[in-house]
């Protein structure tokens, strides 16, 4: 039987039973429809259906009738022809692979997206949607906690995928702005577990430098403390080094430390959302368990992985007990979770700030450098520096409505 293909295009303020309508003409002709697609800015739609009719009479009639129901309507429609031969070739492309991109900022200025937008040209990729992630902003009210983002879904084959992260690394530093790229997989849609480091990432702040501070060695520790954050020096050495400076310190102090940690912008709000979607949450740090606990209290963190400080007579001893976390026992503890979980290490996401941090990172199926420092940066497969730690929400492509269900 031989058929017309047709794309109708229609544009115009919405109202409800618009999409009804329309797709009630087309059901009077026994058309087929091939794809469909809405979206809504301001109040104005944009709804493309494209359609399979018998040629002939019914394919005449159904246009003129659709005409005319756009009218009745007070919107605009527009007819596009399609040939067997380009439907077919563009049915052929649904099989490429498929990526996210997701871009984050306070606000997202069009010189941002253009940028981005057009390094996914140069790859000769398709973008099939574009998502606002992030609520509309106020022109008016001054938002307490700005934030944009936005989610565009594109296909095709990348031959390289790192020369094209690399340019979107570029970008990124030349327009304050962060993008994410992942591949668009089952488990992506199926992340289970996230690990955070505590320091400097679930608190904006280094509890050892704090510690120091009241013992009297601050400037000392924090020197070590950077150099191994920069990854100059040896994790396990200089967390040797900063402990033999915190030798008699009272016990007393770390609960005052604790009572004032300095809980990360966003970091609540991530973690509830987390848990209302069934995820696990676990802290994976080179710091402190008593802190670690603590925060495990105080936001409901399901797991706790740390160094437990030596403490005799009241007192910090400068030594610790079990075995130093650094980075490999960090991306250990990463795995023996998703065992003991028993999902595939693609479905865990890990979000730190140090170089220590950085074998978590890119064993997980989602690594965040979170602020972090250059060289985790540029090593991490995605990173957020423009907004708070909720940022990790819109990677995972849920959107403020999603989020705020809660509230």
């Amino acid at each position: 039987m031989a058929t017309d293909i047709f794309l109708l295009n229609i544009s115009g303020q919405d109202k409800p039973g618009l999409t009804s309508s329309l797709t009630g003409v087309l059901a009077e002709y026994d058309a087929k429809v091939l794809d469909i697609g809405q979206a809504n800015i301001h109040d104005t739609l944009s709804l493309g259906i494209m359609f399979e009719i018998k040629k002939g009479k019914k394919s005449s009639a159904v246009l003129k009738d659709l005409l005319f129901k756009a009218y009745e309507l007070g919107i605009k429609a527009k007819f596009t022809p399609i040939s067997l031969q380009d439907y077919e070739s563009w049915v052929d492309q649904q099989g490429k692979d498929r990526y996210i991109v997701t871009i984050l900022g306070e606000k997202l200025a069009a010189e941002q997206i253009s940028e981005v937008t057009k390094i996914i040209s140069e790859k000769n990729l398709n973008i099939d949607s574009i998502k606002r992630l992030t609520g509309r902003l106020s022109l008016v009210k001054k938002e307490e906690y700005p934030r944009a983002s936005i989610q565009l879904s594109i296909r095709g084959k990348i031959s390289d995928k790192t020369d094209f992260t690399t340019k979107f690394m570029e970008i990124s530093k030349e327009l304050d702005v962060d993008i994410a790229f992942q591949e668009d997989t089952m488990f992506r849609r199926n992340r289970r577990l996230v690990c955070f480091d505590m320091d400097s990432t679930l608190i904006q702040t280094e509890v050892i430098d704090e510690l120091a501070e009241r013992a009297g060695v601050g400037a000392a520790v924090k020197a070590i403390t950077e150099s191994a954050m920069q990854g100059d020096i040896d994790f396990n050495e200089s967390f040797k080094q900063r402990m033999k400076l915190l030798e008699g310190l009272s016990e007393s102090v770390l609960q005052e430390v604790a009572e004032h940690l300095p809980i990360t912008k966003g970091a609540k709000r991530l973690i509830d959302t987390l848990h209302y979607y069934g995820y696990k949450t676990a802290i994976l740090s080179g710091g402190f368990t008593y802190f670690g606990h603590y925060l495990q209290e105080k936001l409901d963190i399901d797991y706790v992985y740390a160094n437990q400080l030596e403490i005799k007579e009241g007192k910090l001893t400068g030594g610790y007990l079990g075995d130093i976390v650094d980075g490999k026992k960090k991306a250990e503890y990463l795995q023996l979770l998703a065992d003991n979980m028993q999902i595939d290490i693609s479905q865990t996401i890990a979000v730190g700030d140090g170089a220590n941090d950085l074998q978590m990172l890119n064993l997980a199926g989602l690594g965040i450098a979170f602020h972090a420092k250059p060289k985790v940066k540029d090593n991490a497969q995605s990173s957020i520096s423009s907004i708070g730690l909720d940022g990790v929400l819109y990677l995972l492509g849920y959107h403020d409505r999603h989020i705020d269900l809660m509230s």
